[in-house]
């Protein structure tokens, strides 16, 4: 099981380890949202709600540990932008969202964002 140790980043480590844990940050920043529309189908808050926690947890703490080598502006928006994106494929693929050409050009302005932003660093 990963605890706190496990996942440390020293300051002073390889730039890649802070993107590492950066992307790993946006991903389980998708977690929460999931587990939220989880617990919002009868009998499951009990599965969800923690779901949400946890997720809401690890990416906090992998976001802190990222953004000890990269800037906060950056370290943020590609955060967010990876949970916004992930959450946007997950509602299409399990929750049946709908997929127009206007959606999938948001997310793909946000996927562009976020390489441009890795890119410029």
């Amino acid at each position: 099981m990963l605890g706190p140790a496990s996942l440390s980043l020293k300051v002073g480590a390889p730039m890649g380890s802070a993107w590492t844990s950066l992307i790993l940050a946006g991903l389980c920043e998708v977690a929460w949202p999931v587990g939220l529309k989880i617990a919002q189908s009868p009998g499951r808050a009990a599965a969800g709600i923690p779901l949400a926690a946890v997720g809401m947890a690890v990416s906090g703490w992998l976001l802190y540990l990222a953004q000890r080598q990269i800037p906060i502006g950056t370290a943020y928006a590609v955060w967010t932008g990876i949970g916004a994106a992930g959450t946007f494929v997950l509602g299409v693929l399990v929750y049946g969202d709908g997929l127009g050409l206007v959606r999938i050009l948001g997310v793909a302005l946000i996927v562009l964002g976020v390489v441009t932003l890795k890119l410029g660093h």
